[in-house]
C-alpha cells in the first residue's frame, strides 16, 4: 500500500497507514495503525529543523496519562539481523570499550510502530490494534500540511472532540496535576498491573485475548515494542554506513529502519510551581550533545521490569517473554520521574503524574525516538535550584541549571538565539509542548511567570 509520496511501502507483516513527520493530526473516524519509517527524505521537514521531527503527538487529549497508554510486546518488533552487520557491530563495540571502558551494554526497548486513536472518535473505545481489516484512507491534502506551526493552527481550528471524550480529558487534567509519591506507590502499582495482566503476556505480538471494557476504553495509544541494546545502537544508528543500512533494510525487509536499533528514550518537560521550565546544560563528558541544553531524560529499562516481576537476570539474557505489558507501561512513565530525581535531585514526592505529550525523532542519530512527557512540580524554581546544586545521583551528567518561563518556551523557534543551544531531544520536547499544551487547563496565572526574564 502506497499513499502518495508521504508514505513508504509497508511490509507484509505490518499493514496499516505509515505516517511521515509531516502528519501531526488525524481526522479519520476510526483508529489508524501507524508504522514509522525514514523521514530524512521528507523535504517539508527542512522547513522546521533538520535535527528533529515529531513522530506522533497527543494534542487532541492534551497528553495521555499512564492508564491511557498500552504496549504490545513481541520479538517481531526486534531489530532485524544481518551476519556482516553483526560482525561490524561487535568490532565497533570492542573499539569503543577499549577507549571508554566505562561503557555498559544495557538492554533497551525498541520502538517498532504505534497505534493512535483518532482525535474525532465519537468514543475513545478502540477496536483491537492488530485488526487487519480495511483502514480508511486519510485526506491526502491534509496529510501534506507538513509545517508544525501550520499543524498547530489546524489542530486548534479543526479538531472536534466529542462530549464523552472531552469529559474523559477533563478528568485526566484534574488528576495529572496533583503531586504523587511515585516510589511509595510503585510496588502496589506493579503488583496490581501484574495481577491484571497475569494471563495477558504477549510474546507473539497478538493483542491479549482478555481485556476488560475499562482497559479498552482507557487505551488511546498502543506502542509496539521489541528489545535492543546500547551496543546495537552505537553500531547501527551511529554507523557511518547508516544510509546504506536504511537502503538494505528497505530492499530486504521492506522497512528502512529494520536494521537500526531505534532504542526508545524518555524526556521530561519539568514545570515548577512558579511557572518555570527546567533545562540543564549537559556535561562535556557525556557521550552525546556535550555542552548543550537539555531536559532531564534517559531510558526505560527492561531489566527494571524483570526485577520488579521477580526475575533476576543479566542484561544479555533479557527477552520479551520475561515481561508483561502493564509493568512495561509503568516503567515507561516512572522512568522519566526517576531521571528527574537523579539528574535534578528533586524528590519523587514533589512530582506530578507524568503526561505523555508524544514521541519525537532525533535525526542526528538516524531518527532515534524519544517519548516526551510533561511533569508538574510542587517546588518553586528557587527550591529546585537549591536541590540541584546539592547534587543528585547523576549530578556529573550536567554542569548548570537554567529556567525559562512557560511563555518563553511557547515562543521558542528556530529564530530564537537559545534554539541553537538546545540539543535535539530538547528541541523535540519543546515542539511537543508547544503543540500539546498539556498544562493549558491549569490556568495560566502562576505566582511568578516573568515572560521577559530567564532565570539562570
Amino acid at each position: 500500500m502506497v499513499i502518495m509520496n508521504t508514505f513508504c511501502r509497508l511490509s507484509k507483516e505490518e499493514e496499516g497507514t505509515t505516517l511521515g513527520s509531516s502528519l501531526h493530526y488525524i481526522h479519520s473516524t476510526q483508529q489508524v495503525e501507524n508504522t514509522y519509517r525514514d523521514f530524512n527524505d521528507n523535504p517539508q521537514r527542512e522547513m522546521m529543523d533538520s535535527e528533529v521531527s515529531v513522530l506522533l503527538h497527543c494534542a487532541a487529549w492534551r497528553g495521555l496519562l499512564q492508564s491511557q497508554v498500552q504496549v504490545e510486546l513481541s520479538e517481531r518488533f526486534n531489530r532485524q539481523t544481518d551476519p556482516s552487520l553483526e560482525h561490524e557491530i561487535e568490532e565497533v563495540w570492542t573499539e569503543r570499550v577499549s577507549k571508554e571502558p566505562w561503557l555498559f551494554n544495557g538492554s533497551k526497548f525498541r520502538l517498532h510502530s504505534f497505534c493512535l486513536a483518532s482525535s474525532s472518535s465519537v468514543s475513545p473505545k478502540l477496536s483491537p490494534c492488530t485488526h487487519r481489516g480495511h483502514i480508511p484512507l486519510l485526506d491526502c491534502a491534509e496529510q501534506q500540511e507538513g509545517v508544525l506551526k501550520h499543524s498547530r493552527q489546524r489542530m486548534e481550528e479543526n479538531v472536534s472532540i466529542k462530549d464523552s471524550l472531552h469529559d474523559a480529558v477533563q478528568s485526566s487534567l484534574d488528576k495529572r496535576n496533583r503531586p504523587v509519591n511515585h516510589r511509595k506507590n510503585e510496588d502496589s502499582a506493579f503488583s496490581q498491573a501484574t495481577s491484571i495482566h497475569s494471563e495477558s503476556k504477549s510474546v507473539t505480538g497478538e493483542r491479549p485475548s482478555k481485556n476488560t471494557d475499562d482497559e479498552q476504553t482507557a487505551s488511546l495509544l498502543t506502542l509496539r515494542l521489541g528489545l535492543t541494546c546500547y551496543k546495537d545502537y552505537l553500531g547501527t544508528n551511529w554507523s557511518c554506513r547508516v544510509a546504506e543500512l536504511r537502503q538494505h533494510g528497505e530492499v530486504q525487509f521492506g522497512d528502512p529502519l529494520a536494521l537500526l536499533a531505534q532504542p526508545l528514550g524518555v524526556g521530561g518537560v519539568l514545570c515548577t510551581d512558579d511557572g518555570q521550565v527546567v533545562l540543564i546544560r549537559r556535561s562535556q563528558r557525556v557521550a552525546e550533545a556535550g555542552g548543550l541544553l537539555d531536559i532531564p531524560g534517559g531510558h526505560p529499562e527492561p531489566k527494571v521490569v524483570c526485577e520488579r516481576l521477580g526475575q533476576l537476570v543479566c542484561e544479555e539474557q533479557i527477552s520479551v517473554d520475561m515481561m508483561q505489558e502493564r509493568p512495561v507501561v509503568s516503567e515507561l512513565f516512572s522512568s522519566v520521574c526517576a531521571e528527574i530525581r537523579d539528574e535534578v535531585n528533586i524528590p519523587l514526592s514533589s512530582l506530578g503524574e507524568p503526561v505523555l505529550m508524544g514521541v519525537a525523532l532525533n535525526h542526528t542519530s538516524a531518527g532515534r525516538p524519544s517519548a516526551e512527557f510533561y511533569i508538574s512540580c510542587s517546588l518553586t524554581s528557587d527550591e529546585v535550584r537549591t536541590l540541584y546544586w546539592k547534587g543528585g545521583a547523576e549530578a556529573s551528567e550536567s554542569t548548570d541549571i537554567i529556567f525559562l518561563s512557560r511563555t518563553e518556551v511557547l515562543q521558542l523557534d528556530r529564530s530564537s538565539p537559545l534554539w541553537s543551544e538546545l540539543c535535539p531531544s530538547a528541541k523535540g520536547a519543546v515542539l511537543l509542548y508547544q503543540t500539546v499544551k498539556p498544562d493549558s487547563e491549569r490556568g495560566q496565572k502562576t505566582r511568578h511567570d516573568p515572560s521577559e526574564n530567564t532565570s539562570r
